[in-house]
């Protein structure tokens, strides 16, 4: 990589969060501005903006942070995930979890798995994680088929051949950090689905 992969992260989540900063920000001027016929968007806007903010910040510290023991429970990283997918999708096109995992070790690459393949939906999906035979599996089922070039980037990233350093790659080249680290390999193959074999 000719990018730190610090910088990437960090500019893959000021990305994510700046939308909602702005919007609690918006909302803010209108308080300050006295007008109360805007009380209830404003409401709205604050309580939506927040709950995304919350949510993406938990799950950044997880997936991103330094061990510490919520990391090593189970409960909290499904419930981690499955709150930032929320956050992704919208109320027609959801994108939902299925997790299903023991081994504590798989639980941040699950997060950085499920981060990476979320943005390759078009119109929502499922992102699906599981153990089988001592490897992480994880899979992007998606509504309505996946974005082809950025699933094509994705797997580029997570197999270390040539690809543009985008910062929305964060967690690939994260993830295959983390894998290369536990010495794992990471497979990939893409048809109607995208599924990753870790191991």
């Amino acid at each position: 990589m000719s990018q730190p992969l610090h910088e990437l992260i960090c500019t893959r989540i000021c990305h994510d969060l700046i939308g909602n900063i702005g919007a609690v920000g918006n909302a803010v001027e209108l308080l300050e501005e006295g007008d109360m016929d805007f009380l209830d968007d404003i409401k709205s806007i604050l309580k939506t903006s927040s709950s995304v903010l919350s949510a993406r910040l938990k799950f950044f510290r997880l997936a991103f942070g330094l061990d510490n023991a919520n990391l090593q429970n189970g409960d909290v990283v499904r419930q981690s995930l499955a709150d930032y997918l929320q956050t992704i999708g919208n109320k027609n096109f959801p994108i939902q979890a299925d997790i299903n995992m023991v081994s504590a070790p798989f639980y941040r690459m699950a997060l950085l798995g499920g981060m990476l393949l979320s943005d390759l939906f078009i119109r929502g999906g499922r992102i699906c994680a599981y153990e089988d035979n001592g490897k992480l599996v994880l899979q992007a089922q998606p509504e309505s088929g996946l974005a082809a070039e950025k699933a094509d980037a994705a797997i580029n990233a997570l197999t270390g051949n040539p690809v543009d350093e985008a910062a929305w790659l964060a967690p690939a080249f994260y993830l295959r950090k983390e894998a290369s680290d536990a010495n794992l390999k990471i497979l990939a193959e893409k048809q109607n689905i995208l599924t990753l074999v870790i191991g």
